[in-house]
């Protein structure tokens, strides 16, 4: 009798638990299955149902672009193109001589120096310097145009400027900056300013060299281009024509000092083709870039796309309105769907509850016989 009665207990016992487990497993899988399923035609019905707004904030979107677009200036590019002119001499000449007689300078004690230089590259370097940069805003005094422009009257054919900035009345600049900047603008963010507008591409078959400049007026973009070409071969000529007159200069000192015949007339020829260097970079105005295409001023704007500002305006508006209109369904979705989970947890609860209580009952009457 005694092992019946355990028996049974055990039974009874086992058989709830077991109950229980499998509600509990049946509810989770069939919770999980209900989560991981993606209905396209569910999407569809939640895009169509909030088809309204999305209409309404890819409309905002779409007029807020097509405002943003008519608001901004036009810019213009001007563009010139330039052909590298080749060896003027200078340190060509002088590395050709250096080829010849270098040799037998160096029985003497001079180095007549090696190879020849890339003078249009290095005539680009400097173009893009900070230093040549600032000498050149500073020189044509550009740094109102250059900072203080917002945009050009097409009819007057006049630059305007930006009042907050510059007082064209005045002409005192009245922009407010934090410290350390001042009102009036740096020549370091003038530099910084103009390598914005400046581009410059060279052509690695051909060796042409593009250069342009982007303002809100074409004729002071084509006008700064000009100058800027005429700077950058007046400099280099400049350069050429210091380098060749102290090489002169060397030359000739050295000259006086050896007896030898044959070194003599190497420092004759030296001598002799530093002279057509200087005399060269007197002649030639466009020393190191010729220019092939001059800048003219454009007549029609580089800048802004505003068809392609108003399509990317209104596409970002559609995207944004659908994102808004699916996590407003599937939200609002979730919310009765965690209630109903909560109802469905607390009836288990419950039934869980009540089974225990059962068996428990069951466990104290079988005790009792068990004791009688």
């Amino acid at each position: 009798m005694r092992v019946i009665v355990k028996s049974h207990k055990l039974q009874g016992s086992t058989s709830s638990e077991v109950n229980a487990m499998n509600s509990k497993e049946f509810y989770q899988q069939q919770h999980l299955t209900e989560d991981d399923e993606i209905d396209l035609a569910e999407l569809w019905h939640a895009i169509w149902s909030g088809k309204l707004l999305i209409i309404i904030i890819s409309a905002l979107f779409a007029i807020s672009s097509v405002l943003y677009a008519i608001n901004q200036p036009n810019i213009y590019k001007a563009t010139t193109l330039l052909s590298p002119t080749g060896d003027q001499g200078g340190a060509g000449g002088l590395a050709k001589m250096a080829g010849q007689f270098g040799g037998l300078a160096s029985l003497a004690g001079i180095n007549l120096g090696g190879g020849g230089t890339d003078k249009t590259g290095l005539a680009l370097e400097v173009l893009k310097s900070r230093f040549f940069l600032e000498n050149f805003i500073t020189k044509h005094s550009l740094l109102v145009p250059l900072m203080a422009a917002n945009n050009w009257d097409i009819n007057t054919n006049t630059l305007m400027f930006d009042e907050e900035i510059y007082n064209i009345t005045s002409k005192t600049w009245i922009r407010e900056v934090k410290a350390p900047k001042k009102p009036q603008p740096s020549s370091w963010e003038a530099f910084r300013e103009f390598k914005e507008i400046l581009s410059i591409a060279t052509d690695k078959g051909t060796g042409m060299v593009t250069i342009s400049i982007e303002h809100y007026s074409p004729e002071i973009a084509t006008q700064w281009l000009k100058l800027l070409v005429d700077d950058i071969n007046s400099t280099m000529r400049e350069q050429d024509k210091i380098e060749a007159q102290n090489s002169i200069e060397y030359l000739t000192k050295k000259l006086e000092e050896t007896q030898l015949s044959d070194m003599q007339t190497v420092f004759y020829q030296l001598i002799e083709e530093q002279t057509k260097t200087i005399m060269l970079a007197e002649v030639s105005k466009e020393y190191v870039l010729k220019t092939i295409d001059p800048a003219n001023a454009p007549e029609e704007k580089a800048k802004p796309k505003r068809a392609l500002i108003v399509v990317l305006g209104t596409m970002l508006g559609g995207i944004l309105s659908v994102l808004i209109v699916l996590i407003r369904y599937f939200t609002k979705k979730s919310t009765p769907t965690n209630l109903s989970n909560d109802s469905l947890s607390d009836n288990k609860s419950e039934f869980d509850t009540n089974q225990a209580t059962e068996v428990s009952h069951k466990n104290q009457a079988l005790g009792k016989q068990e004791y009688i």
